[in-house]
């Protein structure tokens, strides 16, 4: 699984890149306040830290675009929940993002809401401890990423997300609140 998912984001971001269909490009560099959270907790709990990461944007129409991505995201307990209460459970994940994913974009002026899915792997160092589970794992996991956020500006050159990885073998899901900007690529 780990090879074939590799080897099909090579092929992906190597031969997009020069696709006729593909209209613009550019890189868009997101920062922001990253979290995670065990999939299953008794107490309500999540880890915070810090997002940072790169897209390849590969535009197709005004409404559709395919993003291959690397990012990192960083995260630490601070041994307390939600409600500020001590806890022993924890989700924490230190790994580095990669993929590629599909955006579709409401082709509206100034303020375009998006949402966006797709297929990666995170690589690092991930611990998932409650009540339900024992995880602590180094190495490869997949992960789903899922967002939605808004493209602001005449250009759709900022941009403010809500973004998710899903990872089912960590039994944890990771997340931000970025803030990004695009910078065109001319050819």
């Amino acid at each position: 699984m780990k090879k074939t998912l590799i080897l099909l984001i090579v092929i992906l971001t190597s031969n997009l890149a020069e696709a006729q269909f593909i209209k613009d490009k550019s890189i868009d560099a997101q920062i922001g306040y990253g979290i995670s959270s065990p999939y299953y907790s008794v107490a309500d709990i999540a880890s915070d830290g810090f997002f940072l990461q790169g897209e390849y944007v590969l535009t197709a129409t005004s409404w559709f675009q395919l993003r291959p991505y690397a990012g990192l995201i960083l995260t630490r307990s601070n041994g307390k929940d939600l409600n500020d209460k001590p806890t022993n459970e924890k989700a924490e994940s230190n790994a580095f993002l990669i993929g590629g994913k599909a955006r579709v974009i409401a082709p509206i002026p100034w303020v375009a809401p998006y949402a966006e899915i797709g297929i990666g792997g995170s690589i690092g160092k991930f611990e998932t401890f409650t009540a339900y589970t024992n995880i602590n794992q180094s190495g490869f996991a997949y992960h789903i990423p899922f967002s939605f956020g808004l493209e602001l500006g005449r250009n759709k050159d900022v941009d403010l997300s809500f973004s998710y990885y899903f990872q089912p073998t960590v039994e944890q899901f990771v997340g931000a609140f970025a803030i990004g900007i695009s910078i065109p690529l001319r050819n």
